[in-house]
């Protein structure tokens, strides 16, 4: 499991949900006061993790949503090829294939022989910066 329940009343800017079966973090909160005849209503807009996306999320403040559990890891890029990357964890020594990432400054940085930060969210990579 890469995800546990939350309560959504409890999320904040900044925090991790997974909206439209997504990871996608929190970049916006609006919370409405409850009325006559309902409860109080959540309303987020949050991007992509991993494609950039906007997306929003309304909800009873009551309600649970999944938070995905981010898993940080280090490793070392093994070799580099046209769209994906090999990388070996730093302290398991598995090796993954990576496709690259979409950002360009971290893509210019990338070259074998170099360690990266990166993150695994339900079963999906992503490299996150690259260290020295």
């Amino acid at each position: 499991m890469s995800f546990k329940m939350a309560r959504v009343g409890e999320l904040k800017e900044g925090n991790y949900a997974i909206i439209n079966d997504e990871p996608s973090q929190i970049v916006q909160i609006q919370k409405s006061k409850p009325g006559k005849h309902g409860s109080a209503k959540f309303r987020c807009t949050a991007i992509s993790i991993f494609d950039g996306r906007k997306q929003s999320f309304v909800s009873s403040v009551d309600g649970t949503v999944q938070v995905p559990i981010v898993d940080k890891r280090s490793g070392q890029i093994v070799s580099m090829g046209p769209s994906s990357l090999q990388l070996m964890d730093m302290e398991t020594y598995d090796i993954k294939d990576v496709a690259l990432p979409s950002d360009e400054e971290i893509k210019a940085k990338l070259e074998a022989g170099k360690e990266v930060e990166y993150w695994i969210i339900m079963d999906r990579v992503k490299i996150q910066r690259v260290k020295n």
